[in-house]
């Protein structure tokens, strides 16, 4: 029978250590055992550094400098206002913006009335508060309708290219000849329903062209990258492609414009309502009341004043948190 050899000093056949003093007294002593129910020993958790040096992804990294930016911390807390008082302006104004007084047209403030009265006698304070709804309202179902077709077929043209990509290009090179205003003067000069939504679908049908081109353009730089050519390669489909790949890191760039653009939209529905073919009385607008305040701009600029200040103080939030959501978006500038 061959000699085995003997294991080195120290240490165990099974890999154990040895106690030396139990060598010397001619045993070994084995580790203690685990006691019952107790499994494998935990690894040990993550240190601070190891948790700060985990990869994020791009959104996440986005709402941590979001949130230290105060441009958007001041812009998003105008624009919760603005979104508070649009679904419950009674909160801060208790009185009716139809009830319109003659005997106290075009004064100042008063009690109960700090921005005063507007040339047919209705509290501008009230009308200002209740035309928040509607800009509102008309900006976030115009920019959603915008975003949503625009995005649709700027992506399919921008995956599929040919035919399809020339003539939505040739499409949308239409829609850019158009002006804005003088095709809201002639559409919506025809329109007898006095709604937001005649507007909403004017802005979707001028505004989606822009969002187009900026999802197109994203949506063949992003399928240009590795991981979607190896998706291609492993036998994706072009849904999935589209929808799991491509869709998610191309979006970015729609809805940074798509938040700038909203404030414009807003200013939109007030030129249009201003010019006679948007919103009409009774409605209550901002444009309406910059409208009907112009011919007293000299006896009683205050009338004048709040609406347009409303909407300036508006449009200027939406912009600066586009603007906010852009840089913390943008990888360039990091």
């Amino acid at each position: 029978m061959p000699e085995q050899p003997f294991p080195p000093e120290g240490v165990i056949a099974g890999g154990g250590a040895m106690d030396l003093s139990a060598t010397e007294a001619g045993t070994v002593r084995r580790p203690p055992a685990a006691p019952d129910g107790a499994g494998e020993p935990a690894p040990p958790a993550a240190g601070p550094a190891e948790t700060a040096d985990r990869p994020r992804s791009l959104w996440s990294d986005a709402w941590r400098d979001l949130r230290r930016n105060p441009v958007f911390l001041a812009s998003a807390l105008v624009i919760l206002f603005l979104a508070v008082i649009s679904v419950w302006p009674s909160l801060i104004a208790s009185g009716s913006p139809l009830k319109c007084d003659l005997a106290r047209a075009q004064q100042g403030s008063a009690p109960g009335h700090p921005f005063g009265f507007d040339g047919q006698g209705c509290d501008v304070y009230t009308r200002t508060v209740y035309g928040a709804r509607t800009s509102v309202v008309v900006g976030v179902c115009a920019t959603l309708g915008v975003a949503l077709l625009g995005s649709v077929l700027g992506a399919l043209a921008g995956f599929f290219g040919g035919w399809w990509d020339g003539v939505l290009s040739r499409i949308t090179d239409v829609f850019f000849a158009i002006p804005v205003v003088l095709g809201g003067l002639v559409l919506l000069s025809v329109v007898t329903a006095n709604s937001v939504w005649p507007v909403v679908g004017f802005i979707v049908l001028l505004g989606w062209p822009q969002i187009s081109r900026i999802a197109r353009g994203s949506v063949i730089t992003v399928q240009q990258n590795d991981y979607v050519q190896a998706a291609r390669a492993l036998g994706a489909s072009p849904a999935r492609l589209l929808l799991r790949h491509i869709a998610p890191n191309a979006v970015a760039p729609v809805i940074v414009v798509a938040t700038i653009a909203l404030g414009t939209y807003i200013a939109l529905e007030a030129t249009l309502s201003y010019l006679g073919v948007g919103l009409k009385p009774p409605s209550v607008s901002w444009g309406i009341d910059i409208s009907a305040a112009s011919p007293y701009v000299r006896t009683a600029p205050h009338a004048l004043l709040w609406p347009s200040g409303a909407l300036a103080v508006t449009v200027l939030a939406f912009i600066m948190l586009g603007d906010a959501v852009r840089d913390a978006l943008d990888p360039k500038l990091r």
